[in-house]
C-alpha cells in the first residue's frame, strides 16, 4: 500500500476553525465548502487527516461520496449514510458509539442511544425529517455533528439532490440558532468542478447560499521535499532539485498520482543525463495524457458521443441547446450521417454513465472534469492553427 502523505496541521487547523471558530469563522457554521480538481487529494485528507481530527475533538461524523455510486441519486446515497450513523448509535458495541464514550463523554447508558423515531420513517413521505433526526443526535450526543458530502456539485444535477441539500439546511437552522444547544450542526461539501460548487453558496436559489466557499488547499512543495526526501532514501531514480520538482507538480495539476509516474520516468533517461532537463517535458507530456484517457472514453463512445462531448467542452459557462434541433444539424455536420433529435438523448446517457459530462440543471449540461475540458481546448487550439 502507497504511504499516504499526511497533513496533521491542516487538519488540526481546520477542524477547529470548525468545531470552535473565532469571531472571523462563525461563518463556517453556515456551511464550508471546497472545490479543487479531481485526484489532487481531497478524499485522501477529508478521510485520513479532516475526520480523524474532527473525531478526535470529540465531533460525530457523516461521510458520503457521491461518485461511490453514480447511479444512485444523491439523496439516496446521502438518507443511507445517515441511517448507517443512526443505527450505529443504537449499537453498543459500534466503534462510533465507543469513540463518542472516550473521546467526548457521551453518557449513553449500556444499550446505546434511544431515538423517538423509527429509522425507517427518516426520510420518508410524512416520517421524520432529517433535521428532526439529526437534532436528537445532538441532543443525546450532546457534541457536534458534522456531514461531509463529497463530490457534492452531484446533487444539483437531480431535484431530490436538491431536496437534500434543502433538508441538511433545515438541519443546520433547526440545530444551530438554538441558545442552549449542546452541538451545532456542521456542513462540508467538496467538488471537483470549482465553478459548481461555488454556485453552491452564490446563487440565490441554492440551499447554501451565503455559506464559505473557498479552493481546497492543494499538496504544495513540502509534499514534493518529502517525496525527493523518500526517493533519496532509497536511490531510486536521478533526483531533479526541489524547484524544478515543485514547477513539474504544478504543471500536472498537483496531482500525487501523475507526479510518482514523471518521476518514475526518469529511471529511463540517459546516464548522465539531467533530470532538470528532462522532467519538465516529462510532467508537460503526462499532462496531456491523464486527460486523453478521459476522451479515449469519449470517442469509445462513437462520433456521435464526441460530437456531444465537443459542443458542451466548447462552452465557457453552461451548454445548453444540447437535445435541439440546431444541434442535431451540427452534429450530423460532424460525424457524415443524418443525427435526428431522438438519436441524442440515448448517447448523452451513455456520457452521463461514464462520468464524462453532468446534468447541471434542465436541459444544461457541463463536462465533469475541468481539467479534461482544458486540455481538450489546448488540443483544439493546436489543431486549428496546424
Amino acid at each position: 500500500m502507497a504511504e499516504i502523505y499526511r497533513r496533521p496541521e491542516l487538519a488540526a487547523q481546520m477542524a477547529k476553525q470548525l468545531l470552535h471558530p473565532g469571531v472571523l469563522d462563525e461563518g463556517l457554521r453556515s456551511g464550508l465548502f471546497l472545490s479543487g480538481l479531481r485526484r489532487t487529494g481531497k478524499t485522501t485528507f477529508l478521510l485520513n487527516d479532516l475526520i480523524p481530527a474532527l473525531e478526535d475533538a470529540g465531533a460525530l461524523v457523516i461521510y458520503v461520496d457521491l461518485w461511490s455510486d453514480t447511479q444512485t441519486s444523491p439523496a439516496a446515497l446521502v438518507l443511507s449514510a445517515v441511517k448507517k450513523t443512526l443505527a450505529d448509535l443504537q449499537t453498543p458495541a459500534s466503534s462510533i458509539l465507543q469513540k463518542l464514550k472516550r473521546v467526548g463523554g457521551a453518557d449513553v447508558g449500556a444499550f446505546g442511544f434511544k431515538f423517538g423515531f423509527k429509522l425507517d420513517s427518516v426520510g420518508a413521505e410524512g416520517g421524520t425529517t432529517l433535521a428532526q433526526a439529526l437534532t436528537e443526535v445532538v441532543d443525546q450526543a450532546k457534541t457536534d455533528v458534522v456531514v461531509i458530502v463529497d463530490e457534492v456539485q452531484h446533487a444539483i444535477t437531480s431535484e431530490d439532490g436538491n431536496q437534500m441539500l434543502l433538508a441538511l439546511k433545515s438541519a443546520r437552522d433547526a440545530i444551530n440558532p438554538r441558545p442552549d444547544t449542546p452541538g451545532h450542526f456542521i456542513f462540508i461539501g467538496t467538488g471537483s468542478h470549482r465553478a459548481l460548487v461555488s454556485e453552491l453558496t452564490a446563487r440565490r436559489n441554492q440551499a447554501f447560499t451565503g455559506a464559505t466557499s473557498v479552493p481546497y488547499p492543494v499538496l504544495n512543495g513540502d509534499y514534493v521535499e518529502h517525496l525527493l526526501k523518500r526517493l533519496a532514501q532509497e536511490a531510486a531514480v536521478p533526483l531533479p532539485s526541489a524547484a524544478v520538482a515543485t514547477h513539474a507538480f504544478a504543471t500536472l495539476g498537483n496531482r500525487p498520482e501523475e507526479m510518482l509516474k514523471a518521476l518514475r520516468q526518469l529511471r529511463h533517461i540517459p546516464p548522465g543525463g539531467n533530470p532538470d532537463e528532462h522532467l519538465p517535458v516529462i510532467a508537460a507530456t503526462l499532462r496531456s495524457a491523464a486527460a486523453d484517457i478521459e476522451l479515449m472514453k469519449v470517442e469509445q463512445l462513437g462520433g456521435l458521443a464526441t460530437a456531444i462531448f465537443e459542443r458542451i467542452a466548447s462552452t465557457d459557462g453552461d451548454a445548453r441547446g444540447v437535445f435541439s434541433s440546431e444541434a442535431a444539424a451540427e452534429y450530423t455536420k460532424a460525424i457524415g450521417r443524418e443525427v435526428r433529435v431522438e438519436d441524442i438523448q440515448p448517447v448523452a446517457n451513455d456520457l452521463l454513465a461514464a462520468n464524462l459530462i453532468m446534468r447541471r440543471g434542465h436541459g444544461v449540461y457541463g463536462v465533469t472534469d475541468p481539467f479534461v475540458q482544458e486540455i481538450w481546448r489546448e488540443k483544439k487550439a493546436l489543431g486549428s492553427k496546424a
